[in-house]
C-alpha cells in the first residue's frame, strides 16, 4: 500500500516531510513481491525551495529519473524569483524592457496568465510584491501596514504582463512570480519525460505535489493519503491512477502575531491579506498537473460556494474542499475513490453535475 502525506512543505516542516514522504514510499513495497518483481529506481532532491522525491520502475527508470532531474534542474534555473541569471528575474529586473525567454518560460506563462483571466483573478502571478511585504517569501514575517498593502496591490494585475511568442515585458514597478503553477507544470514535464523512456509506473512527489503515471507496478490505484488541515494526521485516502493531486491550505505557511491572531501566506489578490474563503484546506485531482496546481490555490481564495460555480461552468478536474464548519465536499467523480479515516467527525456532502 503506497500511503503519500499531502502538503506543501514550508521552512520548518521540509525535513519532516522528506523524512515522512521516504518512509510512506518505503513501507509501501514491505510484503508485496509483485512491486520488487519490477526494478525500482528512486531520486530525492531538493529544488524550488522543497524537498522532491522521484520513483518510477521498469528497465528504463534510472535513466529516465536521471533525465527528469536535469529537467528539474534546468527549470528551476528558468522561473526563479531570486536567482540573477533566471529568465523570470531578468524579465522581472528589465525596467519594462521585453526579455526574451524560452519555449518553456513563454508557456508556462501564457499558462499562468490564462488561468489568472479564468478565476478573475484569484490567481494572481504578479501578487509576489504583497506576499514579500508579509514575510512569506523570506525568514522575516510580520504584518505589514495598510498604507503599503494598498501600495503594493496598485502594481497587481496580470493583465499588464505582455508575452508575445517568448518576448515577455514585466512592467516597471511589477514583479511576475510563477511559484503557483510552476510545480505542477514541471510534474507535467517529468511525465512526458517517463513515459517517452516506457515508464508506465511512476510516483513523483514535489513538495507535496503528487502525480501519479500509470499504476502501482501491481495493477493496483496508488493510495494517496490526504492531510487533515492544522493536524499532522490524514484525512482519508485518495485512491488514483494517471492523475495529479494538489492540496493548498493556510496551515501550510503561516504565522501568529502577538495577540494570536493567525496569518497564512494565500493572499486574496484583491485584498492584499490572507484570503479568509471559510475554506481550511482545497486538493484538486485531475490530469494536469499544472492545472491542479492553479485551482488549489485559486479556488482556496473563491471559497466553497465559487468554487462549486466554478466546477460546474468548467469541469475537467475533481475537488476535495474541507471547511471551516468541518465538512467535506467532495465532487461526485472521486467519491467513490476517497475513504475517510475511521474516528474522524466530518460530515460528507458529495457534488453532483
Amino acid at each position: 500500500m503506497a500511503v503519500v502525506l499531502i502538503m506543501k512543505e514550508d521552512d520548518n516542516l521540509k525535513r519532516w516531510v522528506a523524512f515522512l514522504t521516504s518512509l510512506a514510499l518505503s513501507v509501501s513495497l514491505m510484503g508485496c513481491t509483485s512491486l520488487s518483481e519490477m526494478p525500482e529506481a528512486e531520486r530525492s532532491l531538493f529544488a524550488m525551495n522543497t524537498y522532491m522525491t522521484l520513483t518510477a520502475y521498469g528497465d528504463t527508470a534510472d535513466s529516465a529519473l536521471q533525465e527528469a532531474a536535469e529537467l528539474i534542474e534546468k527549470v528551476e534555473s528558468l522561473w526563479s524569483v531570486t536567482d540573477a541569471d533566471s529568465e523570470i528575474y531578468k524579465a522581472n529586473h528589465s525596467g519594462g524592457q521585453a526579455v526574451t525567454v524560452s519555449e518553456e518560460t513563454a508557456d508556462l506563462i501564457a499558462f499562468a496568465l490564462e488561468m489568472a483571466q479564468k478565476t478573475n483573478g484569484a490567481l494572481d502571478p504578479t501578487i509576489y510584491p504583497v506576499l514579500t511585504a508579509w514575510g512569506f517569501t523570506t525568514d522575516s514575517k510580520q504584518v505589514p501596514s495598510a498604507a503599503e498593502i494598498t501600495k503594493l496591490l496598485q502594481n497587481v494585475d496580470y493583465s499588464r504582463i505582455r508575452l508575445d511568442g517568448t518576448s515577455l515585458t514585466v512592467p516597471v514597478g511589477m514583479e511576475l512570480d510563477l511559484g503557483a503553477v510552476g510545480k505542477g507544470y514541471t510534474a507535467d514535464l517529468i511525465t512526458q519525460v517517463l513515459t517517452q523512456q516506457d515508464i508506465a509506473s511512476a510516483l513523483i512527489s514535489l513538495g507535496g505535489n503528487i502525480q501519479a503515471v500509470g499504476s502501482r507496478p501491481d495493477g493496483d490505484s496508488w493510495r494517496i493519503g490526504i492531510r487533515a488541515p492544522w493536524e499532522d494526521g490524514t484525512l482519508g485516502v485518495l485512491e488514483i491512477s494517471d492523475a495529479a493531486v494538489v492540496t493548498s491550505g493556510g496551515y501550510e505557511n503561516y504565522f501568529e502575531d502577538e495577540s494570536g491572531t493567525i496569518y497564512w501566506h494565500i493572499l486574496d489578490p484583491d485584498t492584499g491579506y490572507p484570503a479568509d474563503s471559510g475554506l481550511q484546506s482545497v486538493t484538486i485531482i485531475g490530469d494536469e498537473g499544472r492545472l491542479c496546481d492553479a485551482l488549489s490555490t485559486s479556488l482556496f481564495v473563491m471559497g466553497a460556494e465559487k468554487a462549486e460555480k466554478y466546477w460546474r461552468e468548467n469541469g475537467g478536474f475533481d475537488m476535495l474542499l474541507v471547511t471551516d464548519e468541518n465538512e467535506i465536499i467532495l465532487t461526485e467523480g472521486i467519491a467513490e475513490r476517497f475513504t475517510l479515516n475511521e474516528g474522524r467527525s466530518e460530515t460528507i456532502r458529495v457534488l453532483e453535475a
